[in-house]
């Protein structure tokens, strides 16, 4: 078997693919793509988070397309099957398939791993071309033009390996430089439609891979339906499956848009929710969380307050400038949040960041607990306790540890304004988030409440948290009642529901009044 060309990976991968439960049909990006075939436009680079559907979609393509198999099967009950050009490039063209995450047993340098790659490239060309084994050739780009043919290109993952510790500046520029000379201004390249997690560097005009067209989480306006899944395919699925609803999911997985305001899930979280008929966190446990985790640990002085702002739910309003491939040292505070916009840990939409989705939260909250956090950590570490003193209506003591917030030498939480208020809230109740579904600017009863903490037990009371910066605690307790902010806790079971007014007053102290519903 083949390791690259005409091989029958990518028709072995889609099968299984078609095979699952849990498949929407994205067949329609092959009409798009097979548009660029043979044009000046021939070179795509397709970014996107981890687990979005590049990999299957780049499997698909590669079972289409390829000469080395009959596929039609896998295809004619597809909506591709319906449109006038399904024949026309249905197994008609010699393709080169790689995955560039695979690597030798064992490898310890890019020289091991690209001398691997460039072997198999040889072995498969001196098979299928045996005239070529007759000279020596200097590279194998010169292997490629001495068949006179031309190919599809479809290269998966193209910047897995620069996640490698043996991969320093060096190492990427000669990857780059290796696509280079492999694909740039190459007669015999009919088409190269690449994916990676990272943008191509594109510091000049004369860049090693400016040929590409790349098309990201940011800028993708042709190619963005066909990764992860959109509101209605979900909606779909549930009805298909009856494990979930789609509000459940939503609630998890959601958070992400496409240009035209659609709603976009991640898909690998969607399936396995769905087979699994439970929502947990189960894409962020296999990306680099941990490797944006460390970024803001070291940057943190400049992302701090931007955490914050986003675990209390609060957009930040931005302009990002891009992240390259060979930008993965960040210093500075628009690197991190270009990278966290990359990963697909943070949503960009009109100029402002959001943290996307339950799954998501999480993770961010988790790194507000980090030691690097500082002053903002001492307030979480005391979250725990200002829970038991709301759950024990100890007014004075939750107004008590308010004031200790608001005294720390923390500038952002300085504040004049419900927003600043929020930040403190947030980060006081932390803790709560264990045993509560913490929702801000919950819809409820006539209007929306502040905070709502519907408790994921029965037994426990749901809170109700109204904020108020001059008015005082009995106002912010009667708009609770007269817009029926209890609403959502009872239709939810709630056996007792605590009213909590919490007030920045005009004499620049906190106060607290709890009351029972």
């Amino acid at each position: 078997m083949n390791d690259y060309l005409n091989t029958n990976i990518p028709y072995r991968l889609f099968q299984q693919v078609l095979n699952s439960k849990v498949y929407v049909d994205k067949s329609m990006l092959i009409e798009k793509v097979s548009e660029r075939i043979g044009t000046m436009n021939r070179y795509i680079c397709l970014t996107r988070p981890r687990r979005f559907g590049k990999s299957v979609n780049a499997h698909m393509l590669g079972a289409y397309y390829t000469k080395g198999m009959d596929s039609r099967k896998l295809f004619d009950g597809l909506d591709i099957a319906g449109t006038e050009s399904y024949e026309k490039h249905l197994n008609q063209h010699h393709v080169i398939y790689v995955d560039f995450s695979r690597q030798p047993d064992g490898c310890a340098s890019y020289e091991e791993y690209i001398t691997d790659i460039q072997n198999s490239f040889r072995s498969d060309l001196e098979a299928a071309y045996p005239e070529l084994g007759q000279r020596s050739y200097s590279s194998v780009s010169k292997m490629l033009q001495a068949t006179g043919d031309s190919f599809l290109f479809i290269l998966d993952e193209w910047d897995s390996i620069f996640y490698e510790r043996f991969m320093g500046k060096n190492e990427k520029t000669q990857h780059l430089k290796f696509l280079k000379g492999l694909l740039k201004d190459q007669p015999y390249v009919d088409l190269t439609y690449m994916t990676g997690v990272l943008p191509i560097a594109k510091y000049t005009s004369g860049s090693e891979l400016n040929m590409f067209r790349e098309y990201s989480f940011i800028n993708d306006h042709t190619y963005e339906t066909y990764f992860g899944f959109l509101e209605d395919e979900v909606r779909a699925l549930c009805e298909r499956q009856g494990t979930l609803s789609y509000e459940e999911l939503a609630a998890w997985y959601d958070g992400y848009r496409i240009s035209d305001g659609r709603h976009l899930f991640n898909p690998r979280s969607v399936n396995f929710a769905l087979t699994d008929g439970v929502c947990l966190n189960y894409w962020t446990e296999t990306g680099p969380m941990h490797e944006i985790a460390d970024c803001v640990e070291h940057n943190v002085d400049a992302v701090r307050e931007d955490i914050v702002k986003l675990v209390a739910g609060i957009p930040v309003e931005t302009r990002l400038n891009g992240y390259s491939a060979v930008e993965q040292q960040l210093d500075t505070r628009n690197e991190i949040l270009s990278a966290m916009v990359v990963y697909g840990f943070l949503s960009y939409d009109d100029g402002k960041l959001r943290i996307p989705n339950q799954e998501l939260m999480e993770k961010f909250e988790s790194v507000l607990e980090r030691d690097s956090m500082g002053e903002v950590k001492a307030i979480v570490d005391r979250s725990k306790e200002m829970l038991e003193a709301t759950l024990s209506c100890d007014a004075e003591k939750v107004a008590e540890i308010l004031e200790g917030v608001h005294d720390r030498e923390i500038p952002f939480l300085n504040y004049s304004d419900e927003n600043s208020l929020s930040c403190v809230i947030t980060l006081c109740y932390l803790a709560a988030r264990d045993s509560y579904h913490m929702e801000r600017e919950a819809k409820s009863g006539k209007g929306y409440c502040d905070y709502l903490f519907l408790p994921k037990k029965s037994g426990a009371p749901a809170l109700i948290l109204e904020l108020k910066v001059g008015d005082g605690c009995e106002a912010a307790i009667a708009q609770i009642r007269s817009k029926d902010y209890l609403q959502r806790a009872r239709e939810q079971g709630a056996e007792e529901i605590l009213l909590v007014g919490i007030t920045y007053g005009k004499d620049k102290r906190h106060h607290c009044l709890i009351e029972k519903a």
